[in-house]
């Protein structure tokens, strides 16, 4: 059965769990969403849920630099035990959003961290363009929903594509590995460094 992306995006706001669980759920429940909730919490995801408003207090900070010396980024991955911030597994992610950081130059981590005078300032550019006005209000939010997701997509490092893998957001990767060791995984911060600008 082929899901609809309207159902995905549907249950992805109500469960907070990542594009490919809510799709492969979808898939397995035939479009139910009912029963995909309940699928996706047999499968543990929604635990993950829960584990956000833990703290954390350990993590590894990922580190890259370019081949010509010239670009290079550090970024602090923050879990709730020194146990999990050793594991080879939790280092590859760091220094993966390490590069992620040099080659897609995010300015924010997520959407919230956007201030809402650039926001306020990107749907303006948006509505100043052709033949927008003369559209029905129902089109222009569409419009200016898709634009900003976009616009979010370049910002945000959460939003961003995987450089490894379009498929895949940078969220979905964090959300992974919190399903894989039970913890709440976050990215705290990140530098972007370049000579010549």
């Amino acid at each position: 059965m082929k899901i609809d992306l309207s159902l995905i995006k549907q249950l992805r706001e109500l469960t907070n769990a990542g594009i490919s669980d809510c799709k492969d759920a979808l898939e397995e429940s035939n479009g139910n969403i009912d029963e995909a909730v309940k699928i996706l919490r047999k499968k543990g995801v929604l635990k993950s849920l829960s584990r956000s408003s833990r703290e954390v207090s350990e993590g590894w900070i990922g580190s890259y630099i370019h081949h010509n010396g010239r670009l290079g980024s550090l970024l602090m991955l923050k879990c709730e035990t020194d146990f999990v911030a050793r594991t080879d597994l939790f280092k590859d992610l760091a220094h993966s959003l390490a590069i992620q950081v040099v080659t897609s130059s995010p300015e924010y981590i997520s959407k919230e961290d956007v201030p809402i005078d650039i926001i306020n300032k990107e749907k303006e550019l948006i509505s100043l363009e052709k033949d927008f006005k003369s559209k029905e209000k129902s089109v222009q939010e569409k419009i200016i929903e898709g634009r900003l997701s976009k616009f979010f997509e370049e910002i945000c490092l959460l939003e961003q594509k995987f450089y490894k893998d379009e498929k895949l957001k940078v969220k979905d990767l964090i959300d992974d590995m919190s399903s894989k060791t039970g913890e709440n995984i976050k990215i705290e911060k990140f530098s972007r460094f370049e000579i010549g600008i």
